[in-house]
């Protein structure tokens, strides 16, 4: 119970300076959205729409920056980040919630996916080392050092352009209705093949990799010499034993993987127009949208804490001596 109050205590205080940061670095940048938003209609805005505006976006002379905090705390308690004036007036959290579930799926999957793929091949890879199978290694480090969007348009090309087999951008059909028909998800599928098969090719490599140099290390260990000595299965030897202790970075490494899923790769969302939060970003930083910008990096943040928070966790379970004091 001590580790788990110490690493509560430690996330709440680091949420608390993240979301501090967060209300304090727009209001530093130059202009506010009250400008950007006269600036976009041209200067057609009276000036009681304008007064209005500031006393809406929290930007009223009246108050000072303290207690503009403290009613952003009461905002955030209350669920509401504000207005978004690129899409003026839906609300920032109505576009989040829009856009979340794609990326989510899209590139939560593919992490997963990759992770699984990765690790099991690394395993089997490092269990056998000096054999065949290491000339695989090669081959999957070159895609990774292949740039996104780079894989990302020869794949366009290749399968949406020459071959014409698979959707080239968007997330669905553009004639069909978001409902749960087959015909809707069958369509979200397939536009999102592309995608999902460019964040596992790139990323797969790094995965094999760690595991692969962790069942080496691990596999000279005395643990794993006894086992084999007492006559037990090769596979309950390699996974019971020294996968199992050769996992702990792995799980490191995919907890805060999980955090940045959120963020989505914003390069990939691009090139393919996939309608998830990386390209509303994208299209908050263009217009100088400062609540949705504000609102998605609350999101990125508080997701990576809550990835972090879960690796612990998961740590020490895996790994009891983590939980020791020291």
């Amino acid at each position: 119970m001590t580790f788990l109050a110490r690493r509560i205590g430690f996330y709440l205080v680091t949420a608390w300076a993240a979301v501090t940061l967060n209300f304090f670095i727009p209001r530093m940048m130059p202009g506010n959205p009250v400008d950007a938003l006269i600036n976009r209609y041209q200067g057609q805005m009276s000036s009681d729409a304008i007064a209005s505006l500031n006393v809406l976006f929290g930007m009223d002379d009246t108050s000072s920056t303290f207690q503009q905090y403290l009613h952003y705390w009461s905002l955030l308690f209350h669920g509401d980040l504000g207005l978004s004036f690129t899409f003026f007036p839906t609300p920032v959290g109505g576009i989040i919630t829009q856009s979340l579930p794609w990326t989510i799926g899209l590139v939560g999957l593919s992490t997963i996916l990759s992770f699984v793929i990765g690790t099991l091949i690394g395993t089997a890879i490092g269990w056998r080392r000096g054999t065949w199978a290491d000339s695989i290694l090669p081959i999957t480090t070159f895609f990774s050092a292949v740039p996104y969007f780079w894989l990302g348009l020869l794949a366009i090309m290749l399968f949406g352009v020459v071959w014409q087999v698979l959707p080239a951008s968007g997330g669905y059909d553009g004639g069909l209705v978001p409902t749960f028909s087959g015909e809707f998800i069958g369509s979200v599928l397939q536009h999102g093949l592309l995608p999902a098969a460019t964040i596992v090719i790139s990323s797969v490599a790094g995965w094999i990799l760690g595991m692969r140099n962790m069942m080496v290390t691990v596999s000279s260990e005395d643990y794993v010499t006894v086992a084999q000595a007492k006559g037990l299965s090769e596979r309950r030897v390699m996974f019971g034993y020294a996968a199992r202790n050769a996992i702990l970075p792995q799980v490191s490494g995919f907890a805060l993987s999980l955090g940045f899923i959120v963020s989505g790769t914003l390069v990939m969302e691009m090139v393919f127009s996939y309608p998830g939060i990386g390209y509303v970003l994208y299209q908050a930083v263009s217009a100088k949208d400062y609540p949705l910008m504000q609102g998605v990096f609350l999101i990125i943040t508080l997701s990576v804490l809550v990835a972090n928070m879960l690796a612990d966790l998961i740590y020490a379970l895996l790994d009891p001596r983590t939980r020791q004091e020291g």
